[in-house]
């Protein structure tokens, strides 16, 4: 996943993250291209944690913890759509366990990916050279640690995703 993270510098820092991570204040937006078309904005509302069988892997289980995943349709091509992911939970792969759980995994995911059945080769062949998730960390915005101050950075998309996007654009 490419774009923003956030690194405590002093115990007091990370315990000031940790607690606005519990409070869910601090706001996190991803864009994610996702195999198939979705069409409406939309939440899962579904428990992650460990897969049962592959412990490497997350799942979304009835015995994990509470995650709740917003997206919106940014833009839609034949074979993907371009979303706006925000976390209201921070699960590990929550994103890709997710959108995997609804029968769109992000495009590139060697994890929990699949090959979809693209009859137009040139779309095949370039959704598979694509080597990495398309999951981009855009926005970050929390409270400062020291005075309160509401902080948000955006970072910008970058040059794989853009190749990515102009090349669905194409089709």
């Amino acid at each position: 996943t490419s774009g923003l993270l956030v690194i405590a510098k002093t115990i007091e820092a990370q315990t000031h993250l940790v607690r606005q991570l519990q409070q869910r204040t601090v706001k996190r937006d991803y864009l994610a291209i996702v195999l198939g078309k979705l069409t409406e904005n939309g939440t899962i509302d579904a428990p992650i944690g460990r897969h049962p069988i592959h412990r490497t892997k997350m799942a979304v289980t009835p015995k994990g913890k509470m995650a709740r995943t917003f997206y919106r349709v940014y833009e839609q091509f034949d074979y993907c759509t371009l979303l706006e992911c925000s976390l209201d939970t921070g699960r590990t792969h929550q994103i890709r366990v997710h959108m995997q759980s609804i029968g769109h995994p992000l495009v590139g995911d060697p994890l929990y990916g699949k090959k979809l059945a693209i009859t137009e080769v040139s779309v095949q062949k370039l959704l598979s050279e694509f080597s990495r998730q398309a999951l981009h960390a855009q926005k970050l915005t929390l409270s400062h640690p020291e005075n309160a101050q509401i902080l948000s950075w955006q970072a910008p998309i970058p040059d794989d995703i853009q190749h990515l996007l102009q090349k669905l654009r194409q089709y």
